[in-house]
């Protein structure tokens, strides 16, 4: 699907949008060209319009830097990958490459990522951007910035729920350990979401890094960009920050709610433990007792088993009673 977005003819500030049909001819103010899971067709008809050439889906994952950062022909190469909400808990990442030519910026992606709407929302209002390629790519990373804190604080909030959860459960949810078991599940969720936010932040900021080292000012622009994607080089490492110190709080989170369980699993073990002192005593007097020698005093006895009874009572009990008293119970 090929995407134009142009300059409005009613307020220099505002952009338009529309769908390009087959065959139709690129509008001359268009300053954004979006293609949204682009065909071969569509990519050769952006390559032609702006001399350049479009990476394939394979192309915008690369790992190396230099593969998907890069200058050609006058154009930039960006790709980073975006917060994409997806059906699933977890948000997935997706691969988005910005091209910044001086006709028009190019962005080619194969997901949906709600930036791209939340921008659109904010540029086709009147002063919601402006009429050069840059500064709708500065829109576009603000939004991406922006999506990725809000995900990010969502993720903080869940985590204080949790941890209010494990430090402050009811005995016997404890003790049946449902708690626990739900706890760690959210935190390996919670942690997959703040790894997702810290690789797109590190891809962003090296996006922005490369624009602030390698932009120049076109000279028909009043007006560079490179104030504002130094900030928003801070913005993202703010938020990065942020992340490092949300997955210090589930680390903790986790070796504490490993340790109560470890604390659970020592009541059990130690009421075992009790439980084998408390029989052991009345196992040695019922074990002399079942032997089968044919001499044994105590048999002919009329209060024998009586006495033999109340003896492992007796000695199940004591050991109860030393223990109560010494607060190992």
């Amino acid at each position: 699907m090929l995407i134009i977005h142009g300059v409005s003819s009613d307020s220099r500030d505002k952009l338009r949008h529309a769908t390009l049909e087959p065959g139709e001819a690129f509008p001359a103010d268009a300053v954004w060209i979006d293609l949204l899971n682009p065909t071969p067709e569509e990519d050769r008809r952006v390559e032609q319009h702006l001399g350049i050439s479009i990476p394939t889906r394979e192309e915008m994952h690369d790992l190396e830097p230099s593969e998907i950062i890069y200058t050609e022909d006058g154009a930039r190469f960006m790709t980073a990958r975006v917060i994409c909400q997806s059906d699933t808990v977890v948000p997935k990442l997706a691969d988005v490459t910005f091209i910044l030519t001086e006709k028009a910026l190019v962005t080619v992606r194969y997901d949906e990522p709600g930036a791209f709407n939340i921008f659109l929302n904010r540029a086709t209002k009147p002063g919601g951007c402006g009429e050069q390629p840059e500064a709708v790519l500065d829109g576009l990373i603000e939004a991406i910035v922006d999506r990725a804190a809000e995900v990010l604080r969502g993720v903080g909030d869940k985590i204080d729920i949790a941890s209010r959860r494990v430090f402050a459960g009811r005995g016997q949810d404890v003790e049946r350990g449902g708690v626990y078991q739900i706890v760690i599940q959210k935190i390996g969720q919670y942690e997959h979401i703040i790894s997702n936010v810290r690789e797109s932040m590190v891809s962003v900021e090296r996006v922005l890094l490369f624009l602030s080292a390698n932009y120049t000012r076109p000279k028909k622009a009043q007006t560079g960009f490179s104030a504002e994607w130094r900030s928003a080089v801070r913005d993202v490492q703010a938020i990065e920050q942020h992340a490092a110190f949300l997955s210090n709080k589930l680390q903790f989170m986790m070796d504490a709610t490993l340790g109560l369980v470890s604390i659970e699993q020592n009541k059990i073990i130690k009421l075992f433990s009790v439980v084998s002192v408390a029989l052991m005593p009345p196992t040695l007097i019922a074990s002399i007792y079942g032997m089968n020698f044919k001499t044994m005093p105590e048999l002919e006895w009329q209060w024998g088993y009586p006495l033999a009874v109340g003896l492992m009572i007796l000695f199940a009990v004591l050991p109860y009673l030393l223990f109560r008293w010494k607060k190992w119970l």
